[in-house]
This record gives C-alpha cells, sequence and structure tokens, in this order.
C-alpha cells in the first residue's frame, strides 16, 4: 500500500474522477471530479490569504459535502485542519481556534452568527461553508480573490481542469496530519496532534479488513465528522477508495437513519452503540418480551426459524446490503449485544480513541467473542498493565504507528499519558484474554474504591440498569461512601401507563432492590435519584461523568 496519503488521495481522485464522491442527503451530489476542481479553488484563496505549509484552518459545521472538500483542500495544501464540532459553545470555539494558532477559519451561518471575530485575533479571514463567501477578511483582496476565483482558475487551467493536473503536498510519516480537539468525559478538550503516518495507518487497516469497499460502494456518514471515529470511517477512508459518502446533514434520530439505510443500501454501517440499542429497545425488546414469543424461543427448532426471521428483518431495516456494523465510541449494552449475536446479526464491536487515531482494536463479526472490541489492528501493540492481564483488570496501553504525536501545547498533559517507551497510557481498564481479546471494564477514572479496596466498574453496573424497564440511561456515582444510581426515566412510556411520579419513584426503588440481587455485597446500590433530563454527552455518547461527580446532584 501506498505510505503516503495525498498519494492515495491523487490516485484515487485520478481513477474515480466521473462517480460520485460526497452527497448531502436530499440534496447535493459532488463528483470526484468536482471535489478535486473545488481543492483546487481553495487552494488558490490559501496563497492569496498567505497560508503556509503547517499553518492551521480551523472547520466548524455541521456534516456537509463542503466540509469534506475544505478538509481534504486542507491535507492537500500542507496545511494542517483543525475540525471543530458545531455543538460546542462559542467560548470554546474561540478557545480552539486561538489555542490552535489557525488562520483561516470555515464556519455555518448558524455557527458564525454566534461567534466574534474580535475574540480571535489571530485569524485572516473567516468564509461560510456552504458558498465560501467570505464572512470576515482582514485584508481586502481576500474579497477581492473570492470574487475573481472562477476568473483566476480559469487563467491557471485555460484549457479546463484535468485529472493529470492534480499534484498535492508530498507528506511524510512523521509530519503534523491535523489536530483533532477531544471532547472527553473527564474535562476540558485537548488538542490531540495526529501525525500522517497514524491516518495512513487507518487507512491500511480499514482498505485490510473491507477490501470490498470500492468506487461502487455507498456509505451513510450519520456520526460526527469533526470527530475522529466518523471522520476516518465514514469519510476519509472511503475517499481514497472511491467509495460514495452521503452526509446526513442532519441529527441522525432512528427514523431518519433507518429511511438514508433503505434509500441508500450501505456497503457498511460505522455506528456508536445508542443507536443500535435504540433500535433493539424499541423494536425488539417488546416482541421478545411477549410471553408467547419466549415460550416458542425455548423450542430449539421454532427458536432457530424465529432467531432467522427476526435477523432478516433486522438486516432490511439496515439497508440489507452492508457485509457488517461496527460499532465503537462506547461500551456496548450487554443484553442487546448478546441477542443480536444470538441470532447471528453481522456487527462487531471496536475500541479506539482520538489519540489513535482511532482504531485500536477490532475483530471480523464472524471472528469476535461475546462482550469483546477484537484484537490489536495492524500497526499496533496492546497489553494490560497488571499482574495477571487475564483476570485482573488493568490501564490498556498501547503502541504503533496510530500513536498521536502529542497534544498541542500541552506537554504536560502529553507526558502523563505516552511515556519513555512510546506507550499511550489510554485511561481505560480492561483484561486480555489468552488469545489476544480485550475486554473493557470501564475507564480508570471514573473506577470507584469499595470499602474494602474492591475495585467498582459502574458501567458494568450501568449495563444492567440500562436493561430494566423504565429506564433510558443511567449513572453510577459515590456518595459519602455509597453507591447512588442518577437514572433518566423513560418518562413518556410511563406518561404512556398512567403512571405518575410517586408510582414512578416506587418503581425505581423495586429495580434498585431487582438490580442488587446482581450485584456483588460491595457494588450494591443504596440509592437511585430519577434525573429529569438525559445526561449531556461527548459526540460518541459517551456520558460526560466529570459533570456528576459531585454530591449536590
Amino acid at each position: 500500500m501506498e505510505k503516503s496519503l495525498n498519494l492515495l488521495l491523487e490516485k484515487s481522485f485520478r481513477e474515480n474522477w466521473d462517480c460520485p464522491a460526497l452527497s448531502d442527503y436530499k440534496g447535493i451530489t459532488l463528483n470526484y471530479r468536482d471535489v478535486a476542481r473545488r481543492i483546487e479553488k481553495l487552494h488558490i484563496v490559501f496563497e492569496i490569504c498567505g497560508v503556509k505549509k503547517g499553518d492551521k484552518i480551523s472547520i466548524c459545521s455541521k456534516n456537509q459535502a463542503n466540509w469534506g472538500v475544505i478538509f481534504l483542500s486542507a491535507l492537500t495544501y500542507g496545511a494542517v485542519p483543525v475540525p471543530i464540532l458545531h455543538e460546542f459553545k462559542p467560548g470554546n470555539i474561540h478557545h480552539i481556534v486561538n489555542h490552535s494558532d489557525s488562520r483561516i477559519l470555515f464556519a455555518g451561518d448558524v455557527i458564525w452568527e454566534q461567534l466574534n471575530e474580535t475574540e480571535m485575533p489571530g485569524l485572516e479571514a473567516v468564509i461560510q461553508i456552504t458558498d465560501f463567501s467570505i464572512l470576515y477578511a482582514k485584508d481586502p483582496v481576500v474579497r477581492e480573490t473570492r470574487e475573481h476565483l472562477n476568473e483566476l482558475f480559469g487563467r491557471k487551467y485555460p484549457k479546463n481542469f484535468r485529472p493529470e493536473h492534480i499534484s498535492y503536498h508530498k507528506d511524510s510519516p512523521e509530519e503534523l496530519s491535523m489536530i483533532n480537539y477531544t471532547s472527553g468525559t473527564t474535562g476540558f478538550s485537548k488538542g490531540v496532534m495526529l501525525p500522517y503516518r497514524a491516518l495512513v495507518s487507518n487507512v491500511e487497516f480499514a482498505m485490510g479488513v473491507h477490501p470490498q469497499l470500492n468506487n461502487t460502494s455507498n456509505v451513510v456518514a450519520m456520526l460526527p465528522t469533526a470527530h475522529m471515529y466518523g471522520m476516518m470511517f465514514e469519510f476519509l477512508f472511503e475517499m481514497t477508495v472511491g467509495a460514495h459518502v452521503h452526509f446526513l446533514t442532519r441529527i441522525p434520530s432512528p427514523k431518519i437513519i433507518m429511511d438514508a439505510f433503505a434509500e441508500i443500501k450501505p456497503d457498511i454501517i460505522i455506528s456508536v452503540p445508542l443507536i443500535i440499542e435504540k433500535i433493539y429497545k424499541k423494536k425488539l425488546q417488546p416482541i421478545i418480551s411477549k410471553t408467547s414469543i419466549r415460550m416458542l424461543l425455548r423450542l430449539p427448532v421454532v427458536d432457530q426459524k424465529i432467531q432467522k426471521k427476526i435477523n432478516q428483518e433486522l438486516v432490511k431495516t439496515f439497508g440489507g446490503k452492508f457485509k457488517e456494523v461496527i460499532v465503537g465510541g462506547a461500551a456496548f449494552n450487554k443484553e442487546a449485544e448478546a441477542f443480536f449475536r444470538k441470532i447471528g446479526f453481522p456487527f462487531t464491536s471496536g475500541y479506539g480513541m482520538t489519540e489513535c487515531a482511532p482504531i485500536i482494536t477490532y475483530a471480523p463479526w464472524d471472528n469476535t467473542r461475546l462482550y469483546s472490541c477484537g484484537k490489536a489492528v495492524v500497526n499496533m501493540e496492546v497489553r494490560i498493565d497488571s499482574p495477571d492481564p487475564l483476570n485482573v483488570p488493568g490501564e490498556i496501553l498501547c503502541k504503533g504507528n496510530n500513536v498521536m504525536l502529542g497534544y498541542y501545547k500541552n506537554p504536560e498533559a502529553t507526558a502523563a499519558v505516552l511515556d519513555k517507551d512510546g506507550w499511550l497510557h489510554t485511561g481505560d481498564m480492561g483484561v486480555l484474554d489468552s488469545d489476544g481479546y480485550l475486554y473493557i471494564k470501564g475507564r480508570s477514572k471514573s473506577m470507584i474504591l469499595g470499602p474494602s479496596g474492591q475495585n467498582i466498574y459502574p458501567e458494568e453496573i450501568e449495563s444492567i440498569l440500562n436493561n430494566m424497564p423504565y429506564v433510558v440511561e443511567s449513572l453510577v456515582i459515590e456518595e459519602k461512601g455509597q453507591l447512588t444510581a442518577l437514572v433518566y426515566p423513560d418518562f413518556e412510556l410511563a406518561t404512556s401507563e398512567g403512571i405518575g411520579e410517586s408510582e414512578l419513584e416506587r418503581k425505581m426503588e423495586e429495580l434498585r432492590i431487582s438490580v442488587n440481587e446482581e450485584l456483588p455485597n460491595y457494588c450494591k446500590i443504596q440509592t437511585v435519584k430519577i434525573f429529569p433530563e438525559e445526561f449531556e454527552k461527548t459526540p460518541k455518547r459517551s456520558i460526560k461523568r466529570y459533570l456528576y461527580q459531585r454530591s449536590d446532584i
């Protein structure tokens, strides 16, 4: 495989010139030639703005085709793209633009309305992402360039822009490719510096496990493209193999996702557990909970037929064409995972983090193990910092081409996670079985020490809680040496069944007693508190635990 990302992109654009590349769902479609042409025009703008190789370019908007164009334009110019989640508050966007030393900001209309250029003094220009109009420019020449861009482009390519004109920045393995600001569960975001080798290694992994993806393949991009998981496996990898990426461009509700799957019929599906779990809880759980179905599922022959039928319907729901669903970004509900595995649904769980661009472990759906997130991927090593890695959870450490250079302008945070031997300390706890399959137990920072020194992993208790009736999601915290479960109930279900506030509280107490029957004495829940709204989450749908680790909730 070619070890240069930009050479891979050059090759893909040339070979797939007339194939569809990027679409806004229910909107425009850009072929690879259109994307290449827009990239060249933006390179002209960068030149006029005085952008040099290594300069930072921030992008802040919802998913859309032009987001992809801008990201690729920065990479192929030799600039450093800085994706910013559009859900971030204005203060955080100002901070990231300034902290990253960005020269240009591409922003959506709604986002720009909330921002202030005086708060970002280092910017040369702010450009509207949908039509590339100039929202702010220090130098009038930038506006003039935009007004005469087609003329400038025509002068540069008088006989039309053709595949042989493509010539992108020649990247090197240790060169900084991008800065991705995390939005983790434990505090303020840090700028992860990812070298080109990390991006290339992730592409190499994806090509190896899904070689069937090509210029006839379709992918629905429903995860935030500013987050590494969605960016790498719903967009960047696809661009290197000529696939067609369909950006949802709107909040990915289950209905919108299912409609898109039915229409587009994706060849692979990248998801977070929440989406799969919602389908399980809303569509499948009510069916398999019926007494008649439960009885039939006990009969071996009938059981297999019902499982096959459920699997067929589920595959159809996801478009019917995909090879597998890859779930990552957060812990999967154990009951849902066991059921999907039992019926033979083609899904697998992977493990990664922004600091690894993002993949660390994976196994194909037909060669993985229940509750595992696979084995170390190509170019990566994984070990457990534990005296007995098979049985005693320890911190997950990883090493290899995917690992970041460090955190931008934060040597202290870098030193805290990257040791002198190159091992990245993930902050996650897990065990490795004798065949190298990884099982995650939880975050080391969320681990609670039991009364006699036992390690309590709240995620494991939450997995049981989340399977209970009337529970949408939960969070287990420590209060005065005891465990409290914060529960966001299914108010909609309770209302439909005529259950009032006091009755719901009684049901939560019954739930507490029921859950405690499944738990050892040292990690029993003492109190359940009803939480009135969904917990605040990161883009990969992990609860921001640090917001709730206090006793005055």
